[in-house]
């Protein structure tokens, strides 16, 4: 499943843009073609890890879209395993939510293009499973892509259901939470977790720890704006039918991209100015 050249004598690594529990992600120099890449360094150590490194790569080599973060290779050094990712050079969502107010025009172009990256893992029969604003990454060009799959499953006929508690617990569906079997329609409930960052800048019960906002999960129902009235009666609307309690009741992305909200939408492109602020 690996490249067996050593990546060293093909990539110069220019600095780290991103760290978290797998290990580094940097941005680096394609000898070769002189164009960026960013290479996410993780270590393999342990069964569990290895298991979810293999996955991370299958998935990622099989979905392939404009509204996903391409792959490119992957190498094995040692016990590090570097996979090879086009750059988004604009940073992630979630840093332009925590620098910048964003227009509801905006919202519905974000929303529209996340939402066209998870229509396709979903009729590809994956499951996201860490939809969050960290990982819906952004070009200087307006583009938005999701990212890091680490956590996702493939779905199969055999199994179509999953039950795992996986996620980060503040955009994690009621029915993780509860341990109840579930399917793709939890990633619309982060989603909508997502919509109430761009709102309000966080998820809710974000000054919770993680085992309270789990139990908060579970037991609140659907999370209420703060400020209602400063959003639309159709922002409101769309939320609302990304954040349904009853898995049965919440709509699917084919649906929102349906959403008046979400059809009103302008292209990618007129985020260019707004990512390429926050960049600066």
């Amino acid at each position: 499943m690996v490249n067996h050249e050593n990546p060293m004598t093909k990539y110069i690594e220019l600095e780290n843009i991103g760290s978290g529990g797998f290990g580094q992600v940097v941005r680096a120099l394609n000898n070769a073609t002189g164009g960026e890449v960013a290479i996410k360094k993780i270590n393999l150590q342990g069964l569990r890890r290895k298991q979810l490194t293999l996955n991370e790569i299958m998935i990622m080599k099989r979905c392939r879209s404009p509204s996903v973060v391409n792959y490119l290779d992957s190498y094995l050094l040692g016990e590090e395993l570097w996979l090879v990712m086009e750059y988004m050079d604009g940073g992630t969502l979630s840093d332009v939510i925590s620098q910048t107010h964003l227009s509801e025009d905006q919202m519905a172009a974000i929303s529209r293009e996340c939402l066209q990256g998870l229509d396709f893992l979903h009729l590809n029969h994956v499951i996201h499973r860490d939809v969050k604003s960290c990982n819906i990454l952004l070009r200087t060009d307006g583009s938005v892509k999701l990212g890091d799959f680490g956590l996702s499953t493939q779905l199969t006929p055999e199994k179509s259901r999953q039950c795992t508690v996986t996620g980060t617990p503040w955009w994690m569906a009621p029915e993780v939470v509860m341990r109840q079997p579930y399917g793709p329609k939890v990633d619309i409930w982060s989603f909508g977790i997502v919509g109430f960052e761009m709102v309000e800048h966080e998820p809710p019960h974000w000054n919770q720890s993680p085992a309270s906002a789990k139990r908060l999960i579970a037991t609140g129902g659907t999370p209420q704006l703060r400020w209602p009235k400063l959003v639309s009666a159709l922002l409101r609307d769309f939320l609302s039918c990304c954040l349904q309690t009853d898995e049965e009741r919440r709509w699917s992305a084919d649906e929102l991209l349906q959403h008046p909200f979400v059809t009103s939408a302008k292209p990618a492109c007129t985020l260019a100015p707004l990512i390429n602020s926050v960049k600066k």
